[in-house]
């Protein structure tokens, strides 16, 4: 269960296999800053670039009911509480993306905006029928997509209409996104079987937001039930396996290496590529991870 987002500066077959086409990777590229504990279930992280601050999502609770108990919390980029509970009310808010000044949320079926100025809600948009929305991408225009993961949906929003872009079994299981460009990059979680078990776990996909072909990045193997995805200073991407708890490098050609063996529930993490810092929710622990990138 899963249970980002714009960048304008830049251009689970079975689990023995997930890393079948995988390469090694030098895991001190990576260097641990520090680990908060003490969230509740977080599942997104942000970087707000011009308060110099984290919004992270807290599902508390179930992924899937409405009971009022998620929130979002801001946090300083050297691991310091500044609000626990910024906005409130929420139900199990997921992914998360600025656009201006507004912050969009996903929470099961409906994208909330939030006024980062003033902490307020702005707007609900809704579609009657979504079930599980997820992750969250805005583009260079505004339009706002957001990822059904049980209806192999995407969602976009345009201005105040708030309807389903793209439905098509080829999304299989839709989680992260992020665009580039003209492009949406997909991170997807694999066909489920029983609940969100998966008999072949997911892979990156590109969509055309032109003209909606979606396409596989690399030969279409199995990689894991992605979660995040981002990308890096060279144009691939750094992407989440929630269920396998793992940070891997997906290069554009789509070579995998493992990065970062991590506890399931590595969830939608956040890139500041000016930074050089990756920020990774831990789902089940309740912790966000920051790591500095070594060149």
């Amino acid at each position: 269960m899963v249970l980002k987002k714009m960048k304008y500066d830049i251009c689970f077959l079975l689990l023995s296999v997930v890393l079948i086409h995988s390469v090694n990777a030098d895991p001190s590229s990576l260097q641990l800053n520090w680990e908060l504990e003490g969230l509740s279930n977080p599942e997104s992280v942000i970087y707000d670039k011009k308060l110099n601050h984290l919004y992270i999502s807290n599902v508390n609770g179930s992924p899937v009911e409405k009971d009022g108990n998620g929130f979002i919390s801001i946090i300083s980029l050297d691991g310091k509480m500044i609000q626990e509970k910024w906005v409130i009310g929420l139900n199990a808010p997921k992914g998360l993306a600025i656009f201006g000044r507004t912050l969009f949320v996903s929470d099961i079926d409906e994208l909330i905006a939030i006024d980062i100025d003033s902490g307020r809600v702005t707007n609900r948009f809704k579609v009657s029928d979504a079930k599980f929305l997820n992750d969250v991408a805005v583009s260079r225009n505004g339009d706002v997509y957001v990822s059904d993961m049980v209806l192999n949906r995407i969602h976009r929003l345009t201005e105040d209409n708030f309807s389903v872009w793209l439905e098509n079994e080829k999304l299989e299981s839709p989680n992260g996104l992020l665009v580039i460009g003209d492009d949406i990059i997909l991170g997807s979680w694999g066909k489920m079987t029983d609940g969100f078990a998966t008999e072949i776990p997911g892979h990156l996909k590109r969509i055309s937001i032109k003209d909606k072909t979606i396409k596989s990045i690399g030969d279409g193997s199995s990689v894991g039930n992605l979660d995040g995805v981002e990308m890096d200073n060279d144009g691939d991407f750094y992407v989440t396996d929630w269920m396998n708890g793992k940070l891997l490098h997906i290069e554009y050609s789509g070579e995998v290496s493992v990065l970062l063996d991590l506890p399931q529930g590595s969830a939608d993490h956040e890139f500041i590529i000016e930074k050089s810092l990756i920020f990774i929710p831990l789902m089940i622990d309740n912790k966000l991870l920051s790591y500095t990138v070594q060149h």
